[in-house]
């Protein structure tokens, strides 16, 4: 989602920047479209690398058969990693 963002606030800004040949008195739009390239720069790079990092849970199964025989655990580990083909 911030991936999205991040290019949304770019062609947000690139549009103010570039594209409006309008002047008001009370905002430089063309300060506002750089701010606003620049942050969509910053979430954009801020997605990558939540999207690219390593993932990893852990879950933990466990079950009572006897009162006397004790409780059988069973435990699962699965780990992800990037894909190192981009």
């Amino acid at each position: 989602m911030s991936i999205g963002t991040g290019i949304f606030l770019f062609v947000v800004g690139a549009v103010l920047a570039f594209a409006i040949n309008v002047q008001v008195s009370w905002i430089d739009l063309d300060l506002v479209g750089a701010l606003l390239m620049g942050a969509g720069v910053i979430v954009f790079v801020i997605g990558l690398i939540f999207m690219l990092r390593k993932r990893s849970s852990t879950t933990t199964v466990r079950s009572g058969v006897d009162a006397g025989s004790g409780e059988a655990v069973t435990q699962r580990s699965t780990s992800t990693t990037p894909d190192q083909t981009l």
